[in-house]
């Protein structure tokens, strides 16, 4: 299964329409995973075209990505791995072993908030967040993530610049 994994779009500032290398990377996904901060429902509209979308709601995002079917929290399962997504993840200190104690079904976390580019394990425990590929803030580029996953297991994953 391979799922693109977006956070931090902030639409329409930052994303009027979809990025062309964005676009390259979700062709061909089986699911893409939004973790907050769309700003607008439009964009979810737009992702749709390409794959399946569960997305979380972000602190920036308005009543029309809500009613969209955005929720603070999503847990699904995936090729049988455990992933859980939210929006913020709080500070970085102690985040492995919070992120634990909230989802403590999970495989694995996906958050976005920081535009910071993360992957990291620990406490039987993957985070992974994919930065933004629209905002990157004090990053060299843009990015999103790429998970690979299969029977249970999260076999790839990897940040890739998009700008």
């Amino acid at each position: 299964m391979r799922v693109v994994v977006l956070a931090d779009t902030h639409a329409p500032r930052r994303w009027q329409a979809c990025p062309p290398r964005v676009a390259a990377e979700l062709r061909g996904a089986d699911l893409i995973l939004h973790a907050g901060d769309l700003c607008t429902a439009a964009v979810l509209a737009e992702l749709e075209q390409y794959a399946p979308v569960t997305a979380v709601l972000g602190n920036n995002d308005g009543p029309d990505v809500a009613e969209w079917g955005a929720t603070p929290i999503a847990e699904l399962t995936l090729d049988g791995l455990r992933v859980a997504m939210l929006h913020d993840s709080g500070p970085s200190g102690g985040r492995l072993a919070r992120m634990r104690r909230a989802f403590p079904g999970a495989d694995l976390v996906v958050f976005g908030h920081s535009h910071i580019p993360l992957d990291q394990s620990g406490y039987g425990l993957r985070i992974f967040n994919p930065g933004s590929p629209t905002d990157r803030r004090r990053q060299p580029h843009g990015t999103l993530g790429l998970l690979r996953i299969a029977e249970g297991r999260l076999l790839e994953a990897t940040v890739v610049p998009v700008t």
